[in-house]
This record gives C-alpha cells, sequence and structure tokens, in this order.
C-alpha cells in the first residue's frame, strides 16, 4: 500500500494542486494576520500540520452575512461563525454565534416567556409602539403599560397592581394584553395570558379528565396574568366562585399583578357576576369577586374606532 500511496502522493498533478492550496491558505490576510499574532506560539511544522483547519477557516465567513434566517446561512455550523486559537501549539477552531443567530434566540427567547391559551396570534406579537394612538385614553394606556414595564426594571420587582381595561368591541384592548406582555418578555418577566370564555369552558372539561387543580395552580401561579374579555362567557356560581374566586383570592393574597379587559365597567361586570344560568341574583357572591378585582387592578376606560369593521 505504501509504494502506490508514495507515488500518487508525488505525481505532478497531485503536488501542484496541494501547492496551490496551501499558497491559497498562507496568503488569505486573515490567515496572515493570525500567524503574525501567534508567531512565538506556532512553529513551522505545527502551521503545516494544521494547514487542514486553516483550510477550514477561510471556507467560511467570518462575518454574518445578514440573511434572513439562519437556515440561509452557508457557513459549516449554520448562524455560527468560525475564529481561530492557539492552545498548546496547535490551531483550534472556535464557533461563536452570528448576530442573526442571537436575534433568533432571542426571539424565541421572549416568546417562551409569554404562555398563551387561547390567544390570537396577532397579539401575541404585538408591541407597545404598534398601539394606535389616536385618542387620550390610548395615550395614557400606552403611557401606563411602559411606566409598568419601567417600574419593574427600576425595582427589580413586579407592581402588585395591574389595570382593568375596558371599552367597546374592537378598540385594542387584548392588543394592549399582548403589547405588554411582550414588553415584559424582553426583560424576561413571564406572563399568562388567556382569553376567559374558552379557558373557563377549558375548566369544565378538566374536571372529566382530572387536570382541573393542575390547570388553575398554572394560571393562578403565573408571575403576570392577563385574562383577556372577562364577563363574554356565560358566567354558572361554579365558574365564578370555584374557577375565578380561587384565581383572584390567591392573586391577591400574593400581590401578584393581574390584568383583565372586558366590555364591561366594574359595575356592569358585577351585575354580570350576580347572574346565574338557573337565574338566581347572588349580590353577595359577586360582590365578594369583585373585591378581589378592585384589589387587583386599577380601572382605566379604553376609547377609539372599532378596529374590527
Amino acid at each position: 500500500m505504501n509504494g502506490p500511496l508514495k507515488r500518487a502522493v508525488n505525481v505532478p498533478s497531485f503536488q501542484e494542486r496541494y501547492e496551490a492550496m496551501r499558497r491559497e491558505i498562507l496568503e488569505n490576510p486573515r490567515v496572515q494576520e493570525f500567524l503574525a499574532e501567534h508567531a512565538d506560539e506556532l512553529s513551522y511544522e505545527s502551521i503545516e500540520r494544521n494547514l487542514p483547519k486553516l483550510h477550514e477557516f477561510i471556507s467560511q465567513s467570518t462575518v454574518c452575512c445578514g440573511c434572513d434566517n439562519t437556515e440561509s446561512c452557508t457557513n459549516y455550523l449554520k448562524g455560527f461563525l468560525p475564529s481561530l486559537r492557539v492552545v498548546r501549539g496547535t490551531v483550534e477552531i472556535d464557533y461563536v454565534r452570528c448576530e442573526q443567530k442571537m436575534r433568533e434566540e432571542e426571539r424565541r427567547d421572549v416568546a417562551n416567556m409569554i404562555a398563551s391559551m387561547h390567544m390570537p396570534k396577532d397579539v401575541l406579537q404585538a408591541t407597545i409602539q404598534d398601539l394606535l394612538i389616536d385618542d387620550e385614553s390610548r395615550v395614557m394606556i400606552a403611557q401606563k403599560a411602559a411606566q409598568f414595564v419601567k417600574a419593574t426594571v427600576e425595582t427589580g420587582k413586579l407592581p402588585a397592581k395591574g389595570y382593568y381595561l375596558y371599552g367597546k368591541f374592537g378598540v385594542g384592548k387584548s392588543f394592549v394584553l399582548g403589547a405588554l406582555a411582550n414588553e415584559l418578555a424582553a426583560i424576561k418577566i413571564r406572563s399568562v395570558v388567556v382569553f376567559v370564555p374558552e379557558f373557563l369552558r377549558e375548566m369544565k372539561n378538566a374536571i372529566g379528565d382530572n387536570t382541573l387543580h393542575e390547570k388553575i395552580d398554572y394560571v393562578k401561579k403565573a408571575p403576570v396574568l392577563m385574562l383577556d374579555d372577562l364577563g363574554a362567557e356565560t358566567m354558572t356560581a361554579w365558574t365564578r366562585d370555584e374557577i375565578l374566586g380561587t384565581i383572584f383570592h390567591y392573586r391577591m393574597a400574593e400581590q401578584l399583578p393581574t390584568f383583565i379587559t372586558s366590555n364591561f365597567n366594574y359595575d356592569e361586570l358585577e351585575h354580570h357576576l350576580a347572574q346565574s344560568q338557573k337565574g338566581d341574583i347572588e349580590v353577595v357572591k359577586a360582590g365578594r369577586i369583585m373585591e378581589r378585582v378592585k384589589a387587583l387592578t386599577e380601572p382605566i376606560e379604553m376609547r377609539g374606532k372599532n378596529r374590527r369593521m
């Protein structure tokens, strides 16, 4: 084997190709700069021995190409840039994340900070900057949301009280929840955003599969809870007292911030909560729930045009 291999290596075509590749590597400006920086650490033999690694290095981009996603990256490891270093007289290649890779991971981390239950995707992608400022109430709401985030950053802890946004259909109340959830996610604060009517229907089904307590605990213990469209559900004594009552009581006791949107103001919501499917009017129990809602939130009316029309 050695005889034929040596003859194959010594043929002019192979030698010429090898020498051409060697010159390409050693004349590369990035390689020359690296070798100059580490001239006292690398011997001639070491450089020759590490030509394959140097070739791997120059075959790739060392700056982010700015592609829209790392799947389009042309480097060996998609989303990673090569860099050279010397370890005990030999050349090693490290791979570090490019800017696009870091942006994608940051977006994924932000998305993971928001748990959604039955909320539409467009709401979960909202930002405060996207909030249309066409009414004084919307200006105030944007300021309030920014203040909540700022207070969290400055004090290192979440304010105990959230907001109760109420107003007509389509004015963007759900959008505000999504925007605030994203702002909090950017500072590594986790939110659970819940569409109340579907959530309460799910709680009824959870009785059958023995997941009721687990799901209630998940919602009530969320660092930040956002309940969308409270009052749009068909109220029963069970959903009011055992589900909503349990959640609100726990969050009030633990001083966990809660945000609520509704078409009803406080008084209208209390009237809604007092009604039962059986036609009973339970004023005392509704009042008890409202005490907790008021303790957890500051009411803000949201006005503006109906954006669903």
